[in-house]
C-alpha cells in the first residue's frame, strides 16, 4: 500500500487531505524556518515558499520512520506590496499587516515539495509476483502554486474582533480562507486550495512525476457531497 506522509503540522492541509479522501500520515519536521532562509539568503517570496517547503520534506524524509514512504512538505508565504509575509505571530503585527491589506489585494505562494523515500530496486520475485512493494522512483521534487487574494474593506473594530479569536497569528499572511477570515476575502484568482496550503491538483502532478497514481491514495473516505449541501 503506497503511503504518503505529511511533513507538516497544519490543521487546513490534513483536513484538506482528508476530505480529498487522500490516505494521509503526518510527520512534523523540526525545519527552524528562520536559519533556513538566513543560510540561502533567499528573500523572494515564491522561492522562499518552495525553499521551506523542501527544508521540510527533506528532513522527514531523512527519519526512519519515512522509510518506503512519500514525503510531502509545503510552506505557504503571502506577498503583499513585494514583502513576503509569513505568521505574524503577534496581535501587533497581524493588526498592522491587516489594515494595509483591507481593500487591497495580494499573492499567496504555496510551495510543495515531493520525495520518494520507496526502495528503487525492490525485490523482482516479489514485484513479478504482484505481492511487494512498488518500486520508488528516487524522485524529489518540487513545484509552487500562487493565487490572487483579493481583500473586502475591512474595519478596525472587525480586525481587532477577528485577532481576537487567535486564527491569523498562526497562518501566512495573517489570514484564512476556510475559517472566520473568509469573510473578508471577496475572491481568489487561482487555485483556492493554495490558498489553504496545499493544492490537490499540484500534489496529483508531483506524484504522476514519481509515477504514482493520486487515485492509489484514495480511500473511499471523501467528504460526503450531500453532506455538505446539507449543512
Amino acid at each position: 500500500m503506497t503511503r504518503l506522509i505529511l511533513a507538516s503540522q497544519s490543521p487546513a492541509r490534513t483536513k484538506l487531505l482528508s476530505h480529498a479522501g487522500i490516505r494521509h500520515e503526518i510527520l512534523v519536521s523540526d525545519v527552524d524556518e528562520d536559519a533556513v532562509q538566513a543560510r540561502y539568503g533567499v528573500t523572494d517570496p515564491h522561492d522562499t515558499a518552495l525553499l521551506l517547503a523542501r527544508a521540510k520534506a527533506e528532513a522527514v524524509a531523512s527519519l526512519p520512520e519515512a522509510e518506503g514512504a512519500l514525503v510531502l512538505g509545503c510552506d505557504s508565504v503571502f506577498e503583499f506590496d513585494g514583502e513576503a509575509h509569513g505568521k505574524p505571530y503577534t496581535a501587533d503585527v497581524a493588526k498592522e499587516r491587516m489594515l494595509r491589506m483591507s481593500g487591497a489585494m495580494g499573492v499567496l505562494h504555496t510551495g510543495h515539495w515531493l520525495v520518494d523515500c520507496r526502495d528503487t530496486d525492490p525485490d523482482d520475485s516479489e514485484n513479478t509476483a504482484g505481492s511487494g512493494p512498488a518500486a520508488g522512483s528516487g524522485a524529489t521534487l518540487g513545484s509552487v502554486t500562487s493565487a490572487e487574494v483579493h481583500f473586502m474593506e475591512m474595519s478596525g473594530d472587525e480586525i481587532d474582533a477577528y485577532i481576537a479569536t487567535g486564527e491569523p497569528l498562526q497562518c501566512a499572511g495573517s489570514f484564512t480562507i476556510d475559517g472566520y477570515g473568509g469573510a473578508f476575502i471577496r475572491k481568489v484568482d487561482g487555485d483556492p486550495h493554495t490558498v489553504v496550503g496545499l493544492s490537490i491538483s499540484t500534489l496529483r502532478g508531483l506524484l504522476a512525476q514519481a509515477q504514482v497514481g493520486i487515485t492509489e491514495l484514495w480511500t473511499g473516505g471523501a467528504i460526503d457531497p450531500a453532506e455538505v449541501r446539507a449543512e
